[in-house]
């Protein structure tokens, strides 16, 4: 039987030399594989309360709406700077050469909300502590983070983890 693992591509040296690039492209087109990642990205939340999914973009979009429709809770889209259309609040963090703001709408989140965030690959962690404050900001409760992916050699998981937020991973990929 297989696994979510088994449906991930990897693409050597990409987008530079020396980087394994982990390609789910291969994952969300296979109905079997995506439909397993799914179930298992949702699977540790049934039955507790969670009022909306929020998913990181772009990625965690596919995923976040997929696991926010079989919850049948509303989905919180994370989106880059300048892409959302009415009032929002934002929050900057920073990449390994530079600086990226993330953004939600400032009426997303009621005071008290159970918010599952969603994407599909966790690596420094950064876009996810990112969508954390901004969610924690306007009020809401993280329930957790869920991602398809963990490349735990860059410290995503402890920076979380740090943060007091309870992570979970279907695979890893160690080295990376």
């Amino acid at each position: 039987m297989k696994t979510v693992k088994d449906y991930i591509r990897t693409i050597p040296d990409f987008p530079q030399e020396g980087i394994m690039f982990r390609d789910v492209t291969t994952l969300f087109n296979d109905p079997r594989g995506f439909r397993l990642a799914v179930d298992h990205l949702l699977h540790p939340f049934i039955g507790k309360r969670i009022d909306r999914v929020a998913g990181l973009e772009a990625r965690g979009f596919i995923l976040g709406g997929a696991v926010a429709h079989q919850l049948s809770v509303g989905f919180l889209p994370v989106r880059k700077k300048g892409k959302l259309p009415a009032a929002t609040i934002e929050q900057s963090y920073k990449l390994e050469y530079g600086e990226a703001t993330v953004e939600i709408h400032d009426d997303a989140v009621e005071p008290g909300d159970n918010i599952l965030i969603v994407d599909d690959l966790l690596a420094t962690g950064g876009t996810a502590e990112a969508g954390i404050k901004l969610i924690e900001r306007l009020g809401g409760n993280i329930v957790a983070c869920s991602f398809v992916i963990d490349l735990p050699d860059l410290g995503g998981r402890k920076r979380l983890e740090a943060l007091g937020v309870d992570v979970h991973a279907l695979c890893a990929f160690e080295g990376d």
